[in-house]
């Protein structure tokens, strides 16, 4: 897995690559998210456009991200999820969790308002 950043308005937007299994991103998104938030960075968008398959320990992850931001009074939301991710969510009751979005103005329009 791959984790490309780009900042947008004070927003970190985090674009995944890849697989979220178990020892293959898990890691990399843990070790990501926690140097942005010492960085400071609490403003984050992951975007799963490109993520064809999240595992138990992906999902885990992504939970453990976002309890981990709220924690610092940041925000994680998540960005193009695919039909399968957006399964996962629902089936798992997380999608009521998580704030989604299908484009990314939409996205970082919410941290404003």
């Amino acid at each position: 897995m791959q984790i490309d950043e780009r900042i947008v308005n004070d927003v970190t937007i985090l674009d995944l690559k890849g697989k979220m299994t178990l020892g293959e991103g898990d890691e990399l998104l843990k070790d990501k998210i926690n140097s942005l938030i010492q960085q400071g960075r609490k403003q984050l968008v992951l975007n799963l456009a490109a993520v064809p398959y999240i595992d138990s320990a992906g999902l885990g992850e992504i939970v453990r991200t976002y309890t981990t931001v709220s924690r610092q009074g940041g925000k994680l939301k998540l960005l193009h999820l695919t039909k399968r991710i957006t399964d996962l969510l629902a089936i798992t009751k997380l999608l009521t969790v998580f704030e989604t979005y299908e484009s990314e103005p939409d996205a970082l329009k919410s941290f404003s308002s």
